[in-house]
């Protein structure tokens, strides 16, 4: 429960923050850790108090865990600040940032091939609460589909594989809908199509698809799953939508893989999300969704407010944001294009796929992916390594600063611990070379200082992951 801070127990309440002399011209300065503190102090202070505080955490370029984005050219931190007083729901206040967010929709629209003058779309805060929106959507149009035929509500459930985020887990949970998981085995890492038209029935309000599994990277079969569930309807006439979960990939197959079908070029993919923060290439805080159509998106999810001007719609979980990250998706639309762009995610893959064929080269690892997919791969020990595991490596990458993820797979194959290796924007040839070489270090300290491994059961209570 890390995410849930407690308070502190009462001995540790008056605790107090030890501060330079240097930093300060009062003639005192105690400033309690967990209660706020009876006066201010100068901002000069102030700001060197919170630096000193954070230069504990890690160093983000040499993360190669996380999937968001931690670098932009100074030009956009520039304009991040310019409009982070903008509150992006304030569209009349703030019309021409709602029109640059119109104008994104637009163009992920048309990379998407959305039918013209039908598609319908917004920003949120991520991809995660784009999830929401677009399981909502799937839920109250099987609501009303039930309802209009005399049919029972009360047992939705919701089809994908075992890989996926966490957020799917969260609303299944908070709208109350059963998930129905597609186990994964080996060879197979995602979700597969006939398996997963298997679990479908009468009170399935979707399947889930992701272009770009968390995991290990790849692509799940958004034709294929189309084509599994044609054969479904022909079969028993039941009708499932498709929602693509594109966090990673909806900013990747664009440009990188052109042909492949998984967009509106698909017939039953209702609805499409993607994250403004990971291949989007801007600073946390922007996902998008898109439904093909305005019909796709029930009316009485959306609510209208007044009491910040004009009429404004509105379709989000949260209310008030800033409008900074938006117009920071728009000025990387602007500053790359399309080739910009192109050329951004080939480097990452081109990245991705070198070092991913020089640790198969090294001989002790096994590769389930190589990046070929989205620019991230995953490979674990081969059988025959057992005087150390994965945590062991991703531990000692750390000494070095290097974020490497090692974590076990999900239900029905718990027993396989694999590492991740994320390329994104700003991490380089040079620092992948860096990297490489202390892993053969590492490497060949390891192969001379065996240990007695603990059972997968407890070595996955190592993980330095979690999805």
């Amino acid at each position: 429960m890390a995410a849930l801070h407690k308070r502190v127990p009462a001995h540790r309440a008056d605790e107090e923050l030890d501060i330079n002399p240097v930093y300060f011209r009062e003639k005192s300065c105690e400033i309690p850790r967990y209660r706020l503190p009876e006066r201010g102090v100068l901002p000069g202070t102030a700001l060197q108090v919170v630096r000193d505080e954070l230069i504990l955490d890690g160093n983000a370029r040499l993360n190669l865990a996380t999937f968001v984005t931690t670098w932009m050219e100074p030009e956009a931190e520039q304009l991040m600040a310019e409009c982070s007083p903008k509150n992006m729901i304030d569209k009349d206040e703030y019309p021409q940032t709602a029109e640059l967010e119109r104008r994104c929709v637009n163009i992920l629209g048309h990379l998407w091939n959305a039918p013209h003058a039908e598609a319908i779309g917004c920003s949120t805060t991520g991809s995660s609460e784009a999830c929401m929106l677009g399981g909502m959507a799937l839920l109250w149009r099987w609501r009303a589909r039930r309802k209009a035929a005399g049919q029972d509500i009360q047992r939705p459930n919701m089809v994908m594989g075992s890989n996926v985020q966490v957020c799917w887990e969260k609303f299944c949970r908070y709208w109350d809908v059963e998930p129905r998981y597609v186990p994964l085995v080996p060879g197979r890492y995602h979700l597969g199509p006939h398996e997963a038209a298997a679990m479908c029935d009468e009170n399935t309000i979707g399947v889930v698809v992701i272009l770009g599994s968390t995991m290990d990277g790849s692509y799940e079969p958004v034709l294929g799953m189309n084509a599994a569930l044609d054969t479904l309807q022909a079969s028993q006439g039941i009708d499932v939508p498709i929602h693509v979960d594109g966090a990673s990939g909806g900013f990747i197959a664009p440009f990188l893989q052109p042909d492949l079908e998984w967009d509106f070029r698909v017939p039953r993919v209702a609805s499409i999300n993607t994250s403004g923060h990971k291949y989007g290439l801007v600073y946390p805080g922007v996902g998008w969704i898109i439904w093909r159509a305005e019909d796709y998106l029930p009316q009485e999810l959306i609510f209208k407010v007044n009491y910040l001007g004009g009429e404004m719609p509105t379709f989000a979980l949260n209310f008030s944001r800033p409008g900074a990250q938006v117009a920071a998706q728009y000025y990387n639309f602007l500053r790359l294009g399309f080739s910009g762009f192109k050329q951004v995610q080939q480097t990452c893959q081109d990245i991705a796929m070198y070092m991913s064929s020089e640790i198969a080269k090294l001989g002790q690892f096994e590769l389930l992916t190589d990046g070929s997919d989205l620019p991230v791969f995953a490979f674990k020990l081969r059988d025959e390594v057992t005087g150390y595991s994965v945590f062991d490596v991703s531990e000692r990458l750390r000494m070095r600063g290097w974020q490497v993820p090692a974590y076990t797979f999900p239900d029905n194959l718990t027993d396989m611990a694999v590492m991740r290796v994320v390329v994104r924007n700003g991490f380089s040839m040079d620092l992948a070379n860096l990297l490489l070489d202390d892993l053969r270090l590492h490497l060949r300290i390891l192969d001379h200082h065996p240990q007695t491994q603990l059972p997968p059961e407890f070595q996955a209570m190592r993980q330095s992951f979690a999805h």
